[in-house]
């Protein structure tokens, strides 16, 4: 953490002092604390950024939310909020239709690598997706681990049990819960400790990292281990006004830093998946393992519901079906084959 706290340390004196001549300074805006593991991964990424370009281009970052918010974040850098930002097209609230649905294509795929596989593949397929990411860079593209059901005083134990729970879900999984009859919502991660805290909400699809991350295991009872498909989508880009305003050099420098973020976010998020399901033990939660009949049910609903929301995108001018069809004959036993089925 010393490296952050130098950052830290270069925002204040930024404030008062001109940039050095010679030295590119660009700014970063997450919604997360220093020490959470996206932040963490972030941390890694700007020292690589640091010593590669021999300290002609830092990073000056915005912690915790000060600058962008979750559903607006795309916007936000468009407009030259920030420079870079941690963003989550997967909350914003319109343009973003294939990006969202897309998400919810994954089941079958495991792995950080394979999820991040599939997402290129969609994006270097469908020119959709290109014309919802206008006006920014993207830098890195987020997987995660597969999220199970966190909730509060209820135990879930087969999935009917979540009729008539209110449950913060993400957006490709509220209509399939909606099925279950369950009460979905799709609030940002950031306010749900709150919300569970206060009955408000009775859980949350979130994978175990949760349990330290986000200190859910202050405020939730059970874990089901149902496997939950998660998909990837771009999570930190660049406005494309900053990018064109860098050298070629360094341009070449962030294009490079993609696999070093990417590989960074992977690892942080393994590290933290087996903390926080240490973390949720140590402070009594209650794990629940899933039988397969009960999942492989799950996983058909899944796909169901994610077919069906492919083709809602035909009222966007969006030809989700085909998308839909390009995902899954690119998912193998062996990983992903973009060139399957395309």
């Amino acid at each position: 953490m010393r490296f952050a706290i130098a950052l830290l340390a270069l925002l204040v004196a930024a404030c008062s002092r001109p940039v050095p001549e010679g030295m590119t300074l660009l700014t970063y805006a997450t919604p997360y604390a220093p020490s959470h593991p996206f932040s963490r991964a972030d941390i890694r990424w700007m020292e690589y950024v640091h010593k590669q370009s021999g300290g002609t281009l830092r990073i000056r970052p915005l912690w915790s939310g000060a600058v962008l918010s979750s559903d607006m974040s795309m916007e936000e850098l468009r407009h030259g909020v920030a420079d870079i930002g941690l963003v989550t097209p997967i909350y914003v609230r319109g343009g973003t239709h294939l990006i969202r649905t897309q998400s919810g294509f994954y089941s079958g795929v495991s792995g950080f690598e394979n999820q991040v596989a599939l997402y290129r593949c969609l994006e270097r397929t469908l020119p959709q997706i290109g014309r919802e990411l206008a006006g920014l860079r993207v830098l890195a593209v987020q997987g995660g681990d597969n999220p199970g059901i966190i909730t509060r005083d209820r135990p879930v134990e087969r999935i009917e049990q979540l009729r008539g729970m209110r449950i913060r879900a993400p957006v490709e999984l509220l209509s399939l819960l909606e099925t279950l009859g369950a009460d979905p919502v799709n609030l940002p991660m950031g306010e749900v400790y709150s919300a569970m805290a206060k009955g408000v909400i009775d859980g949350v699809i979130a994978p175990p990292d949760t349990f330290r991350a986000m200190h859910f295991a202050d405020v939730a009872n059970f874990y089901t281990a149902l496997t939950v498909p998660r998909g990837a989508y771009p999570a930190r880009a660049m406005s494309e006004q900053a990018w064109d305003g860098l050298s070629e050099e360094h341009r070449d420098l962030l294009l490079r830093s993609t696999r070093v973020w990417e590989a960074a976010l992977a690892a942080e998020i393994a590290l933290a998946a087996q903390s926080g399901m240490e973390e949720a033990l140590a402070n009594g939660v209650t794990v629940f393992a899933v039988p397969a009949e009960e999942q492989r049910r799950f996983d058909a609903l899944y796909l169901r519901q994610a077919a069906a929301s492919a083709a809602e995108l035909a009222a966007f001018g969006i030809d989700g079906e085909q998308a839909f069809k390009t995902a899954r004959a690119s998912i193998t036993r062996d990983g992903i084959s973009c060139s399957r089925g395309i």
